[in-house]
């Protein structure tokens, strides 16, 4: 049961020697005996799961120290044994800050890269699904984009996997930088490998209309993508379908063959942490990114909020210093995006995160960068930017799960990792992993999660898991559907940022 100690199991760790506190991997009860290399101790009171506890007495004011770096600070004398927890400490962060590019240079080691079987397009760009896609302009021919999805789906030929529907409420009445990010996001997805064919469905008097968009979409394939406005026709959905049909004897021609892993673009996001992600999920993540990197794929980090105190360790692994200067930016882009909704810049861990352990946002950040691997940073990405250089990238998004995972397939990701120890049934736009930080969510979700990284807490090691997550993503690259696929979800979120006339 979640409730009792599990014989078998680690029952806490102590992440880097230099922290102040230790993790209990399972639930611990009040009198359990601690013991490690320099300290051994009763605990004082019950500490849950995925929770903190002191190693030694941590005076008022002083850093709480966890992943070898502090992540807030003592609000009173916090005594050895003691549950460390939102009540007796705080955040230690400021606003914004002075940066100093201090380089770390890292090289992974090259290997050779293996295969997957995926789509080659017309374009020489790569896919791992073949699905049609009715992408609207404007939030008012939704339902009409998910009726011709349905009515679709059985003409489907050869290939084809599916034909999906993208509605979201967007493409009018916005101004300025906000129709910007509506129309590049529209655009990056109506380009992405992952359609082998589009149906861009527009109303026809809206701001981001057919003949706007096709200027973001630049040169485009007339047999992959078709466009139809609803307000020039007599029956939208007849000549909706037909459309479809004539995409779907297009792509239903196109044939999965070996394609290097070289190729690869993947998405990484966190979203209902707990006290385990930063342990378990995340850290696998991260030597999945090494592994792929090494066989020269790339890899996109999100979330720009949950970076924030754990920003100067991606600083600096920034491979230049040009590429430092525009990660300073998209922090400081971000805290000033909140401080101008007079917004707190350092209240994030949401209600789960704080019931998971999950204190203070340098403790949520300092576990979601365990992603990242360690692996150089090798580009920068603002909104909406497809991705241009192999390796790591940043990419410039809020931590909302659909939008920044949204975000990710926009840059260019096939497949997009998110890990989580609460669990959620969102999809994105492209087959989203669901990876699990512990047993329980596991067990109980399996309709949820496709791996689970609980296993940690038993024998297992990083590096193994790692190993076992990268053949896991390739089978995914080459056709094996995730769970969210299987029940038939696809989602997507645009970033909303300004004023809706």
């Amino acid at each position: 049961k979640g409730d009792e100690r599990m014989p078998g199991k680690k029952e806490y760790i102590r992440i880097n020697p230099a922290d102040s506190v230790a993790v209990a991997l399972q639930p611990l009860a009040k009198g359990t005996d601690i013991i490690l290399d320099d300290v051994q101790f009763a605990l004082l009171e019950d500490i849950p799961q995925g929770h903190k506890f002191a190693l030694h007495t941590i005076e008022e004011g002083e850093p709480v120290i966890k992943y070898g770096n502090p992540i807030g600070h003592a609000k009173v004398n916090i005594p050895q044994g003691s549950w460390v927890h939102v009540h007796n400490m705080k955040t230690g962060l400021g606003d914004l800050i002075a940066y100093t590019y201090h380089p770390e240079k890292k090289d992974i080691k090259k290997r050779k890269p293996d295969e997957f079987m995926g789509f080659r397009r017309v374009d020489g760009s790569v896919g791992v699904r073949n699905e049609i896609w009715v992408i609207p302009t404007v939030g008012c021919v939704n339902s009409v984009a998910e009726k011709i999805a349905e009515l679709s789906r059985k003409y489907c030929q050869g290939s084809v996997d599916t034909v999906v529907a993208f509605p979201h409420p967007y493409g009018c009445s916005q101004m300025g930088e906000d129709q910007e990010n509506s129309r590049k996001i529209l655009a990056d997805l109506i380009n992405h490998p992952n359609a082998g064919g589009v149906l861009v469905l527009g109303l026809g008097c809206e701001n981001s209309g057919i003949d706007i968009l096709k200027q973001y979409i630049g040169d485009y394939d007339g047999e992959r993508i078709k466009f139809l406005n609803a307000q020039d026709c007599d029956d939208e959905l007849e000549e909706g379908v037909r459309a479809v049909r004539e995409l779907s004897a297009y792509a239903g021609t196109f044939k999965r063959e070996p394609i290097p892993c070289s190729e690869l673009i993947i998405g990484m996001k966190c979203g209902g942490s707990d006290g385990l992600s930063g342990i378990t999920a995340n850290p696998t993540v991260g030597g999945f990114s090494d592994l792929l990197i090494s066989r020269g794929g790339t890899t996109i980090l999100t979330e720009v909020p949950e970076m924030f105190g754990a920003e100067t360790l991606l600083m600096n692994r920034c491979e230049n210093e040009q590429l430092f200067d525009q990660t300073v930016h998209l922090i400081n882009d971000f805290k000033n995006y909140f401080t101008s909704h007079n917004q707190t810049i350092y209240e994030n861990p949401s209600p789960g995160n704080k019931k998971g352990g999950i204190s203070t946002l340098e403790d949520k950040s300092l576990g979601c960068v365990q992603k990242s691997g360690t692996a150089p940073v090798k580009g920068v990405l603002a909104y909406g930017e497809r991705v241009k250089n192999k390796g790591l990238n940043l990419l410039s998004a809020p931590g909302n799960d659909l939008v920044a995972s949204t975000a990710c397939a926009a840059s260019g990701a096939h497949i997009v990792l998110f890990t989580t120890g609460r669990g959620t049934p969102f999809a994105s736009p492209v087959p989203t992993v669901k990876i699990s930080s512990n047993d329980r969510l596991y067990n109980k979700k399996n309709n949820w999660i496709d791996f689970n990284c609980g296993e940690l807490v038993k024998e297992k090691s990083v590096e193994e898991l790692s190993q076992k997550l990268y053949e896991y993503v390739l089978k995914v690259a080459s056709g094996e559907k995730v769970k969210a696929e299987e029940a038939g979800f696809h989602d997507m979120a645009i970033f909303k940022q300004g004023v809706t006339l």
